[in-house]
């Protein structure tokens, strides 16, 4: 069956680091803490064939791992703890995912590719192990659909399954996999409502 991939990811902040574009001198680099992706199947009923959750060790430019700052815990429910017991190295990660998403083209509701990759992968040392073609803005998705492009500026990925009233377990606003799901629901209704051309999201 053809599929492509949603994913989301989270990474690190303070409060106030979006508002400043995480220049402050107390900023962390934003990097990725979580990866989570859905793998939507694209034919029949429009299935959700596999989910995918990584936790990231986030390490700075000197390899020391980051301290989780509470705000972020308070944001994304990721601890210190889950880093500890849950935490594998961004190559692995990256590995991981890549093998999930197995060569589908994946969508995030922005460009978090960038963080997961441009920026994850630079501050490591490491070369992205996956390409740039591989990856797509859902939003585009969004708005050929037909949502306004005022709602699409101010509906974020964990509010969109609200937005269009779809009923589904509930779901936890900035936690990777959460945040994929709710937009995955999203092109699920969409694609099954017949507003959505499902062999756009393989391309």
């Amino acid at each position: 069956m053809a599929s492509a991939v949603i994913f989301d990811c989270e990474f690190l902040c303070l409060e106030g680091s979006q508002r400043r574009f995480w220049c402050a001198a107390h900023d962390p680099d934003p990097i990725v803490a979580q990866i989570g992706a859905v793998r939507l199947g694209l034919e029949g009923d429009i299935p959700i064939l596999g989910t995918f959750r990584a936790y990231v060790r986030p390490v700075d430019r000197f390899g020391n791992r980051y301290v989780i700052d509470q705000f972020f815990t308070k944001l994304t429910g990721i601890a210190d703890a889950d880093i500890d017991d849950k935490g594998i190295p961004l190559q692995e990660a990256l590995l991981a995912f890549d093998q999930f998403s197995s060569g589908d083209l994946c969508w995030s509701w922005g460009k978090d590719e960038l963080n997961m990759l441009a920026i994850s992968c630079f501050v490591a040392g490491i070369a992205p192990p996956i390409p740039a073609t591989r990856f797509d803005n859902a939003v585009k998705l969004l708005l050929a659909a037909g949502m306004p492009v005022d709602d699409l500026a101010r509906t974020p990925s964990n509010e969109h399954s609200n937005y269009y009233g779809i009923e589904h377990p509930p779901l936890r606003g900035h936690d990777a996999l959460d945040d994929a799901l709710s937009v995955s629901y999203a092109l699920q209704h969409l694609m099954r409502a017949g507003k959505l051309n499902p062999h756009v999201l393989a391309r």
